[in-house]
């Protein structure tokens, strides 16, 4: 099997950000993704017809994370927690704050793979790597209580995460990050349940061989997240933004004209990048 575990979908995601890294109009600049991506997310990506038609909500969602998160450490948050991080370069890639602690968390096999790669390069901040398995709840609370004590505001990132969880861990997650009044905001991305329909479809079952089943796709959206402490933010459509940037391939560019305002989905994207914030009190465990 190409795709062994959900870790390698990381593999897969620095595939398309390597390819938007050598556009010559790049949305956003990664030099470090080709190295991490290697062969084997090559041959990953060559393997899925559907994501290779749709590379473009790939550098997509990657360009709406960076815009959402310059948005919250301009709002004052001074740590940032990157649950399943995975490939992701950005405390090397973006000019961040020289004071910014910046936390990334995942499985040990990943992150050995990526320190490795990266070991003679230098972050731009403060920068610190848990190994930990997410599905450990006593152990990702341990973690969190810490970052708190340590935190004044800080923004939690959990970017293609959510998608492989149920709805009850994903409303465990969100409580155990709302329990903290330092955690300010959360961004994440969410699928659609037509969309989710449409991916088991297309990829489900190499992703179902791989034990990463795709799970969640909330019908009420980002709005799933109000009862757990969060509410909506900022919510911007991945198909409409590629609409906006003229990426989208020539036939959905057609029917992007037909439905380009945002106003056509606008509490339940088809795909979107969510930002929450944690509403206070959060109520009792």
């Amino acid at each position: 099997m190409l795709i062994r575990n959900i870790s390698d979908t990381a593999l897969l995601a620095a595939v398309y950000r390597a390819r938007e890294n050598e556009h010559p109009k790049a949305l956003f600049r990664d030099p470090f993704a080709r190295r991490l991506a290697g062969e084997r997310g090559q041959e990953i990506a060559k393997s899925l017809a559907f994501s290779e038609k749709n590379a473009w909500s790939w550098f997509t969602r990657t360009y709406l994370f960076d815009q959402l998160i310059a948005k919250c450490l301009h709002e004052g948050c001074d740590t940032v927690i990157n649950l399943a991080a995975g490939l992701d370069a950005r405390p090397y890639r973006l000019a961040l704050p020289a004071n910014l602690k910046w936390i990334e968390v995942d499985l040990p096999e990943i992150t050995d793979y990526k320190e490795e790669l990266l070991r003679d390069e230098k972050p731009s901040c403060v920068f610190e790597r848990v190994r930990l398995d997410l599905s450990d709840v006593s152990g990702r609370r341990e973690l969190f209580q810490l970052v708190a004590n340590q935190s004044r505001q800080a923004l939690i990132i959990s970017e293609g995460l959510v998608l492989y969880l149920s709805s009850e861990e994903v409303g465990l997650l969100a409580t155990d990050l709302a329990v903290h009044e330092e955690f300010r905001y959360w961004l994440l991305d969410i699928v659609s349940p037509a969309l989710l329909k449409m991916l088991r479809k297309k990829m489900g079952k190499a992703f179902d061989e791989a034990a990463a089943p795709f799970k969640f796709a909330p019908a009420d959206g980002p709005e799933f997240f109000s009862k757990f402490g969060w509410k909506p933010a900022g919510v911007r459509s991945i198909w409409h933004t590629a609409g906006e940037l003229k990426r989208l391939p020539l036939v959905m560019s057609f029917f992007y004209r037909l439905q380009k305002s945002e106003a056509f989905q606008p509490k339940r994207p088809w795909a979107g990048a969510c930002l929450l914030e944690r509403q206070s009190p959060n109520r009792e465990r």
